[in-house]
């Protein structure tokens, strides 16, 4: 193709990768001559060969990926790695870290055991996704968590999950709630709802553990439920199990650890005759985007998800190019909404 264009294959490799200056002339002639040609650019494995790796960064969700992109934190999580590792001229591969070892028809699915990949990034590190980072540790390939704690040497990047939901407590408490309730994030890889006694279990994944940190510094004595994933249905079926006590007991707030689980305590308190925010506060953790909320804003913690997933892409790039990369924790803003309230009475 290059002797088509009249040209040296290192000025057509520079017209393909975008990188280098080219006139205007020897670019359009290079690329009438690829069209000519049928030609649509260079091998791209043969550029992983000579580089000596596969452009490939590995993104592993704990459990299922569908459940994992219910929640639009993620998603937005998602768009900022990819913008993070696009200066390296690398895509994402999504990995689950329950792959099963075989399947009916074809070969096996990839695996961080098997899969081409440059660098891993864990979202969470709790769980199974431990033995993960054990697989990970075992290739030598760099490794970034998001939103857990891997141990020394391993770049986190995470929130202030526990000062931040201290604040959304410390906002109910200031308007006058005693009886509260603590809607959590999944408690453990397996994904059960129901109640727990948090003076004697502790989570085990990392981001619940947190948060339930910051609302019983304000609330000690709270109760606490955790939902078996965070969707808005989970937040309906825990809500009708939460406002189903008696009359006396059922709590005037709701500490919600998301605000997908926010918006189903909302629709379930709704769908019970309750007013929100006159008879059950509610508060969230994110800031996401709630299409159909309306009238409700709602009061919630909301955090950089596009900036966490950026600078876990600068870390990778940051230790592919031989340097350390440092942990970094992004702070939350708080934002009082109109489903906060003093209580009734």
């Amino acid at each position: 193709m290059a002797q088509a264009a009249g040209v040296s294959p290192s000025t057509a490799s520079l017209v393909f990768s975008g990188r280098g200056r080219v006139s205007d002339a020897t670019r359009d002639r290079v690329l009438a001559a690829a069209s000519e040609l049928d030609y649509t650019g260079p091998d791209p494995r043969a550029a992983s060969l000579r580089r000596g790796r596969s452009g490939v960064v590995g993104v592993v969700f704990e459990g299922r990926l569908g459940s994992a992109f219910l929640d639009p934190v993620n998603t937005v999580m998602m768009d900022g790695l990819a913008e993070g590792v696009a200066p390296l001229g690398a895509g994402l591969l999504l990995l689950r870290d329950d792959a099963p070892a075989e399947t009916i028809d074809g070969p096996p699915p990839a695996s961080l055991e098997t899969a081409p990949v440059d660098a891993v990034v864990l979202v969470g590190c709790s769980g199974r996704l431990t033995q993960s980072l054990d697989t990970v540790r075992r290739r030598g390939i760099p490794v970034v968590v998001i939103e857990g704690d891997a141990g020394d040497g391993i770049p986190r990047i995470e929130l202030d999950n526990t000062e931040a939901q201290r604040q959304a407590a410390s906002h109910l408490r200031t308007l006058g709630h005693e009886r509260v309730t603590i809607l959590t994030l999944p408690w453990t890889a397996e994904r059960v709802a129901g109640w727990h006694d948090a003076s004697r279990e502790r989570p085990v994944v990392d981001v619940t553990r947190d948060r339930l940190a910051g609302a019983r510094d304000v609330y000690p004595d709270a109760a606490v439920f955790a939902a078996r994933e965070s969707t808005i249905d989970a937040g309906v079926e825990a809500a009708r199990v939460i406002l189903g006590t008696e009359p006396g007991d059922a709590p005037t707030a709701v500490i919600a650890q998301s605000d997908l689980l926010a918006a189903g305590v909302i629709r379930a308190a709704v769908q019970r005759g309750l007013r929100i925010p006159e008879d059950l506060s509610v508060t969230g953790f994110d800031g996401v985007r709630l299409d159909g909320f309306a009238p409700y804003v709602l009061t919630t913690l909301e955090q950089p998800a596009a900036a966490k997933g950026r600078a876990a892409g600068k870390a990778v790039a940051r230790m592919l190019a031989g340097d350390v990369a440092p942990s970094i924790r992004f702070t939350c803003a708080f934002r009082a909404g109109n489903t906060t309230a003093p209580p009734r009475g």
